[in-house]
């Protein structure tokens, strides 16, 4: 029996990479998307590479768009990443590494890959739990962009395919994401979740990001296997 297709958002961070890794045990046909956005941290492109290899995913495609013609953001203009938040404020406001419009803008790709491929299902890693407040991670924000993607293509109109965007995560603590990686047997070793890494890919270690990722290694009693840039960062 043919596999059903899905495209991935795949960032090559430590969500997408259990989100694909979700959609491969659900019996989908992965094929991974990931996007060279003018964003800082572009050593991330290289661990999605790692993770659609080990994976296994057969087709993995990475566009490149440059966000940096608008900026507005801390991962597309010259603009500090905040660092040593209090975990307390975490996700209490939208912080300066907020992309705007970036998950649309990625689902409106990922619509649109499938929609050729014939596909039903897109997978994005959003979460609304352990998060730094984006509201495009939100689920009210994915119910109305799959609302819009049903009227807006030729398979939702006429072919009556009705699009699903699954967020497996979206209510889970980072704890439990890592819980049902290491339960599918996702190496988060390949992974790179920080904001603002070394040239060399070793994360930061302080950025919320990667703030909230020790969080949840720390409390499922885990050592994360990530590289830092010092040894205070695995604290």
């Amino acid at each position: 029996m043919t596999k059903p297709k899905a495209v991935v958002l795949l960032s090559g961070g430590m969500d997408s990479a259990t989100t694909a890794a979700i959609a491969l045990k659900r019996g989908f046909d992965v094929h991974a998307l990931t996007f060279r956005y003018g964003q800082r941290h572009a050593a991330e492109l290289d661990a999605a590479r790692r993770v659609a290899e080990r994976l296994g995913i057969r087709q993995h495609v990475t566009l490149d768009i440059d966000l940096r013609a608008f900026g507005g953001s801390a991962l597309t203009a010259e603009m500090s990443v905040p660092k040593d938040t209090p975990m307390a404020e975490i996700g209490q406001r939208i912080p300066a590494t907020y992309v705007p419009a970036r998950n649309t803008i990625f689902l409106s790709f990922a619509l649109g890959w499938a929609e050729v491929l014939g596909a039903s299902d897109i997978f994005m890693g959003a979460n609304a739990m352990d998060y730094s407040g984006y509201p495009d991670c939100r689920p009210e924000y994915i119910q109305a962009f799959q609302r819009m993607a049903d009227l807006a293509t030729r398979a939702g109109v006429e072919e009556g395919r009705k699009l699903t965007i699954h967020t497996p995560l979206i209510d889970l603590s980072k704890r439990e994401i890592i819980e049902r990686g290491l339960a599918l047997g996702l190496d988060y070793s390949l992974t790179l979740t920080c904001y603002d890494p070394s040239p060399e890919g070793a994360a930061c270690g302080r950025c919320e990001a990667c703030l909230l990722r020790l969080k949840g290694f720390r409390e499922g009693g885990i050592e994360d296997p990530a590289r830092y840039q010092t040894v205070s960062g695995k604290r």
